[in-house]
């Protein structure tokens, strides 16, 4: 349940769009707060969170078919301004009484709106007879508005394209004005959430540490505290903010499962330990988790050991404390977003380490999640307000897997350490070369392959290593970063040369759509 959400939200309901998550980035980037709820529970959302504003969002399913997803009639009871978007513009009509029609011209990509009349959302930004590019993704269409709205702007293939009702404050575009090919789709965002709902951009992180702080510790109370500190970004901002929150009733464990990169569990006691006031334990489980990962391939396997064996440490260190009553971790807002399947993908196992589902009913004890509510960006931003340095905010995520998920096939130990050498000559040279701070993140990945070289004057049958690196700005969406060829064959270089196992290096120029996970 949310603990931190302020007075002025705006409510996203989900009704399975894989670009869900960047209306919310939208919204957020107006300084306004908002949560995404899937329409299954849409109506205990509203209620929740009394919402100042609703925006529908897309979807794959298609309003025509027999028990569609729908949008909770209380929210149109409600008076509250609603903005739909693609789907949520079709459902939108058809709960009011439009029609919507399948059958006619598919439109998919880049497409022109020309504006026909003015309207409360182009306010500063568009006037009658200027064409945007917008982009659309829709096969069925509206071919009939309902009662009190008017057409403000067509595209070829879609005569409803942008339709409003200002006296109820109810607007709907068949495009996608999240997206960043609609250019200037972030601004009508803003102006609904801004001139229409009337709320003003005042969410921060001060406000946020705020809140959460006092929402640790009315959840708290005078019980005992101890938080899976992994030493990435995300674990060590819910660490100090808890610790902000209930002081000595936290004890930090970091749990050393043996796939940590090279001397990172050992530069994350010594930090935490010489800079930060935090009771912390250094936990060595490297053999218990190593020994069950043995051999295993299947990615999804590996990630459920290691979860157990997380809860199985945790329980075992919290009864040498004495008990505790409540575990803190860096669940993110994506971790729960991606954790929720809402068409019957497979999203629902992409998060299983992070227990964003819950824990074991026998470990009787409760989470304590104070980020779940936010994107990595926003962690960041948090961690600055809690006073972290940048060298260690700027920091590349690192999953709670480990190397077990980046050494694709049977883990061995010999394998696991020739992935921890790779891996830091890999960021060892993105360093030298000032290209840390440009990429989000990057890695190496031990294949599961070997292949014949010559090196010297001898034959060599080693494995594969893959370098990857990406750009993001929130972890939901990812590109691959472009290296100039001088830097790769220099970093492919090294790592032949230096680590005994390697004799082929390729480089993986796979991006990220949303809603997809891979190596991470």
């Amino acid at each position: 349940m949310t603990q931190t959400a302020p007075s002025d939200t705006v409510l996203i309901v989900d009704f399975g769009s894989q670009v869900t998550q960047l209306i919310a980035r939208r919204v957020r980037e107006t300084g306004v707060y908002c949560e995404i709820i899937p329409f299954q529970s849409a109506e205990e959302g509203f209620h929740r969170l009394k919402p100042r504003a609703v925006i529908l969002s897309g979807s794959p399913a298609s309003t025509l078919d027999d028990n569609s997803p729908r949008a909770p009639q209380v929210i149109f009871d409600s008076g509250v301004p609603v903005f739909g978007i693609c789907y949520g513009q079709q459902t939108m009509c058809m709960q009011l009484g439009g029609k919507v029609e399948g059958g006619h011209h598919r439109e998919f990509g880049r497409a022109f709106l020309d504006v026909e009349q003015n309207c409360p959302l182009f306010d500063g930004l568009w006037s009658v007879g200027s064409r945007h590019q917008v982009w659309m993704s829709h096969g069925d269409r509206v071919t009939a508005i309902p009662p009190g709205f008017s057409v403000v702007a067509t595209s070829p293939n879609a005569p409803y394209a942008f339709i409003a009702d200002p006296a109820r404050k109810y607007y709907a575009v068949q495009f996608h004005p999240e997206v960043v090919h609609t250019p200037d789709g972030a601004k009508l965002i803003a102006n609904f959430v801004h001139k229409i709902a009337g709320i003003h951009g005042d969410w921060t992180m001060s406000a946020y540490r705020a809140r959460a702080v006092e929402a640790i510790r009315k959840q708290v109370g005078d019980k005992r505290v101890i938080c899976a500190l992994s030493g990435g970004v995300d674990s060590s901002v819910a660490a100090l903010l808890i610790h902000e929150a209930v002081g000595d009733q936290l004890t930090c464990i970091l749990v050393d499962h043996g796939l940590m990169r090279k001397d990172e569990a050992k530069n994350v006691v010594a930090m935490f330990q010489e800079h930060y006031n935090l009771h912390l334990l250094h936990v060595d489980a490297s053999e218990k988790f190593l020994g069950e990962l043995e051999g295993v391939s299947d990615p999804e396997t590996k990630r459920k050991i290691i979860g157990r064996l997380f809860i199985e440490t945790f329980e075992d260190e919290a009864k040498k404390l004495g008990g505790a009553d409540f575990l803190g971790q860096g669940t993110l807002y994506p971790d729960v977003i991606e954790s929720v399947s809402f068409t019957g993908g497979p999203s629902v196992t992409i998060k299983s380490h992070h227990n964003v589902g819950g824990l074991p009913e026998r470990m009787n004890m409760q989470l304590v999640e104070p980020l779940r509510e936010l994107f990595k960006d926003e962690v960041r931003a948090l961690g600055r307000e809690l006073g972290l340095p940048d060298s260690f905010i700027g920091r590349h995520p690192f999953p709670g897997p480990g190397l077990a998920i980046r050494c694709p096939g049977g883990v061995t130990r010999e394998k696991l350490e020739i992935l921890r050498e790779a891996d830091a000559i890999y960021l060892d040279e993105i360093r030298k070369a000032g290209l840390y701070d440009a990429i989000w993140q990057a890695f190496a990945v031990l294949l599961p392959v070997q292949t014949v070289g010559v090196m010297g004057d001898g034959r060599t049958y080693e494995f594969v290593c893959a370098l990857r690196a990406v750009t993001s700005v929130d972890g939901m969406t990812a590109d691959f970063y472009h290296y100039d060829m001088e830097f790769l064959g220099r970093a492919a270089t090294r790592i032949i040369n230096e680590v005994r196992g390697i004799n082929r290096v390729v480089y993986d120029v796979t991006s990220k759509p949303p809603g997809t996970i891979e190596w991470e």
